[in-house]
């Protein structure tokens, strides 16, 4: 099914890319998380935060975290891994299409970080700042990792 344009423009992210937020969201990666490497895909003009990690969750050996966040608070964190395993958290419209999702903040879930609309979920994170959400990422996934388990990674309660 392809989508219309006006489908496919009521699910992207609002707004130019947020470049201090994403140097904001880096420094805490950094400051948090040993696994992980973070780097932009261009430095002065950056679109994504590239977040390498070194092991990845269950079976994966490596795993990636993209995130974008933009002028209008909308953000993607999107992990992927070895083991072909996607999912992602994200805030922006979506034109109601996710039936369990009532406002702006949604979780896709592993394997493949589906865009079903009744399998997408609403986020366990209702925090908005870029600091909150970054923490909460990591701390899910941090949690997921010691527990060798996809299950708790939309499970918290308003995280961080």
């Amino acid at each position: 099914m392809q989508d219309s344009p006006d489908q496919a423009e009521a699910h992207s992210l609002r707004g130019a890319t947020d470049r201090p937020a994403l140097l904001t969201i880096r420094d805490i990666v950094e400051e948090m998380e040993p696994l992980a490497t973070a780097q932009f895909d261009d430095y002065l003009h950056p679109t994504v935060l590239e977040v390498t990690l070194d092991d990845g969750l269950c079976a994966a050996d490596t795993a990636r975290i993209d995130i974008q966040w933009t002028t209008r608070d909308d953000y993607k964190f999107h992990y992927t891994d070895t083991e072909g395993v996607d999912f992602r958290w994200g805030k922006h419209p979506h034109a109601g299409d996710y039936i369990h999702v009532p406002g702006l903040e949604h979780y896709h879930p592993p394997p493949d970080a589906s865009s079903e609309r009744d399998e997408v979920e609403e986020s366990c994170i209702s925090q908005s700042p870029e600091e909150l959400v970054t923490r909460a990422v990591l701390k899910l996934w941090r949690v997921a990792y010691h527990r060798g388990s996809y299950t708790s990674l939309n499970k918290g309660r308003n995280p961080p």
